[in-house]
């Protein structure tokens, strides 16, 4: 059983459960974005749409600054069952391959590290205990003004996520 292969396999399995690792650690991460949008309504128009978006969404305004004409609304980010379900199949299949592995190069280990996939719910639980979070974004609306019409130009920094669905909801285009 001395074949270069299974010692080969070991390492390619390994090298697959630290990217497992890092995928697992990544879920929980923020990923702010700041976009660029317009909209053809007028500002004041504009900023109603915007608040029942956000009042649809459970954002509540957190801080208005008059002068920047700034508006910041927070809500509670919920973390997703499905993803939670999902981590922790994920994390119970990479330690099955690694037991398998593990088996063929030390059999006397086979329970031991089988025994691992008992772990596996703990990287459900450690993204449900991070994702959960308060979510703030943060708007700034301009008035553009041209000859025939005249719209508004916001500065949205969110949660990717959010600007994806606020850009969809509100028909707004991209100005980068």
């Amino acid at each position: 059983m001395d074949t270069p292969i299974l010692p080969s396999t070991l390492l390619l399995t390994l090298l697959l459960s630290v990217g497992l690792f890092f995928f697992i650690r990544a879920s929980t991460k923020d990923r702010i974005e700041t976009a660029h949008l317009v909209s053809e309504e007028n500002e004041a128009a504009f900023m109603s749409q915007l608040k029942e978006y956000f009042r649809s969404r459970s954002y509540r305004v957190a801080a208005v600054d008059r002068e920047l004409n700034q508006v910041t609304f927070e809500g509670n980010v919920r973390p997703s069952w499905f993803l939670a379900i999902f981590l922790t199949l994920l994390a119970a299949i990479g330690i099955v391959c690694l037991s398998l592995v593990v088996y063929l190069l030390f059999p006397s280990l086979s329970t031991v590290v089988l025994g691992m996939v008992l772990l596996s719910p703990l990287s459900g639980l450690f993204y449900w205990k991070k994702s959960g979070r308060l979510e703030k974004v943060s708007l700034k609306v301009e008035t553009t003004q041209s000859e025939q019409t005249s719209s508004s130009k916001i500065t949205v920094v969110a949660h990717r996520d959010e600007l994806t669905e606020l850009r969809r909801t509100l028909q707004l285009k991209g100005n980068e």
